[in-house]
């Protein structure tokens, strides 16, 4: 991985978010955050949108299922505050077209919180690839 993070903070091992160098971006993860599930859905579904018209309809319709997994956890509250934190970060990144700063906040999440995020995440890492491979005329 990349050094220029700097060493692992100090501390519980998970404590922050590798991917995030801004320290009390958002909220500190101890904190019960308090982002919405809207936050984070409706750029990704606006994303996947964006996808239907060059990507098969077959990989959006799985995507759009895992979002909805996504979507149906966060609302049942079987979402940690960091699992929810770090996709917030990972939606701000996908916006600002920062692609790989998204896969290595996506990529953080399945190796720390791999039991929460496994059942949607291969979506967002798919939504992720095929929006960085999208025609940049917008």
């Amino acid at each position: 991985p990349p050094r220029a993070l700097g060493p692992p903070p100090q501390g519980s091992v998970g404590a922050a978010p590798r991917a995030e160098g801004r320290p009390g971006a958002a909220c500190p993860e101890r904190e019960e955050c308090s982002v919405s599930a809207d936050t984070v859905l409706a750029p990704l579904r606006a994303a996947l949108d964006a996808c239907r018209a060059t990507v098969q309809k077959q990989v959006c319709n799985d995507i759009g299922r895992r979002l909805t997994v996504l979507e149906d956890a966060w609302a049942q509250g079987k979402l940690s505050a960091p699992v929810r934190k770090r996709m917030s970060l990972l939606v701000q990144e996908l916006q600002q077209q920062h692609w790989d700063a998204a896969d290595e906040i996506h990529r953080s999440l399945m190796v720390d919180h791999v039991n929460e995020v496994s059942q949607w995440m291969v979506g967002v890492k798919r939504l992720i690839a095929e929006t960085r491979d999208l025609p940049t005329a917008e």
